[in-house]
């Protein structure tokens, strides 16, 4: 970390008040990604925190005006490369809607249940790095233990462990893998035993709660006012779940409960995550003994072209709203694509919520908000 000096602010007692600028990042591992973080401290009291972004842009929706609707699908699973499936589905969902496409049952069982899949892989990876952020080195292993098995499904029948790229406009690739519901279903018993060690090792630690209760705080108000959403903004009392609200795809055929808590700190949204793997095991069971048969396809033309208009469609990502906003002309490529990602709007409030802690703190915050930076740096 690189450091600056300031001049004296304030003269107590005898001492000196000086105000220093550290570099936090762009390469740090408490940031999760090439983000520099400036924060200005006061000793070890963090006065002001200014993200720096730039660092891993790549252009992304610029480069979707060139590409075909196909082709756009690829782009998104490098965005959020830990909600890779979700994104795609997105991507698909929007280009559907705009065709007035009517998609196999089939499909829609289908890409739920991926798509829970994907979050629980998704808070599994997110759960040991938590861990390991606040000096816990353990959870890093047993949350890849268990992430590993969800790899393995997904690569048996997408190909691919995290880029996924298994849903295109009209269905999926291909049929799901002989060996799917059966790994799916010995999945379910076997996370279900795993969760409550994670709580025994973690969630129940004296010390892991020292480090988060009442850090980070966030309240409801802050929440919508900074346009959060996923586990950041239900943490802190704020209904918004996608899947709740504006259910797409299968969801509409299950039940679950929305993952809610009202601390609004770094504890808060922790637990809300581990509620969060909870139910999305209980919508995978609700649908993997019903998948129903058909097509997972329907045929489209080779080259598509969206009607001329504007088309907008939204998802839950693992780390909360991801929004496809697609301008067509009624070429075969889109005149403007523009993605609303939960990361930026999340990042945005750090600032707000870690103003008056210590650097420790703003590394557990870190970890809770759930950063993944080519979400923001797009």
């Amino acid at each position: 970390m690189e450091t600056a000096t300031l001049e004296p602010t304030t003269i107590k007692k005898g001492f000196k008040s000086e105000e220093y600028f550290i570099n936090m990042g762009p390469q740090h591992p408490a940031t999760h990604g090439v983000l520099r973080l400036l924060l200005t401290i006061d000793g070890e009291i963090i006065k002001k925190v200014e993200p720096d972004l730039g660092y891993i842009h790549r252009s992304i929706e610029k480069m979707c005006e060139s590409n075909s609707y196909q082709q756009i699908v690829h782009l998104t699973d490098r965005l959020d490369y830990l909600s890779s499936h979700i994104n795609n589905e997105a991507v698909c969902l929007c280009v559907e809607k705009a065709l007035e496409l009517e998609i196999p049952e089939r499909v829609k069982v289908i890409r739920t249940i991926l798509g829970e899949l994907t979050r629980i892989a998704s808070h599994t990876l997110w759960w040991g790095v938590m861990g390991m952020d606040v000096g816990a080195l353990t959870s890093y292993f047993y949350g890849f233990r268990d992430r590993e098995m969800i790899n393995d499904i997904f690569e048996e029948t997408c190909g691919a462990r995290l880029t996924m790229n298994y849903n295109v406009p009209g269905g999926l690739m291909q049929d799901i893998h002989p060996n799917f519901v059966k790994r799916v279903k010995e999945f379910i018993p076997h996370f279900r035993s795993k969760l409550p060690e994670y709580d025994r090792l973690l969630t129940g630690n004296i010390i892991f709660q020292k480090r988060t209760k009442g850090v980070g705080i966030l309240t409801k108000e802050d929440a919508i006012n900074f346009g959060a959403s996923g586990p950041v903004a239900r943490a802190s009392g704020y209904s918004c779940d996608v899947r709740k609200y504006h259910p797409y795809s299968a969801l509409e055929k299950v039940n679950f409960t929305e993952a809610l808590d009202t601390a609004g700190d770094s504890f808060a949204r922790y637990k809300v995550r581990i509620a969060e793997m909870w139910e999305s095991l209980n919508i995978i069971e609700q649908l993997i003994d019903n998948i129903p048969e058909g097509d997972f396809k329907v045929a489209t033309n080779a080259v598509i072209k969206l009607p001329k208009g504007d088309f907008y469609q939204k998802v839950e990502t693992a780390r909360g709203e991801f929004g496809v906003y697609i301008i067509s002309t009624g070429t075969k490529n889109p005149y403007r694509v523009k993605f609303r990602s939960p990361g930026l709007s999340n990042l945005s409030l750090l600032n707000h919520i870690a103003v008056g802690g210590k650097i420790g703190d703003l590394v557990a915050t870190m970890a809770t908000i759930d950063i993944v930076v080519p979400d923001i740096d797009r």
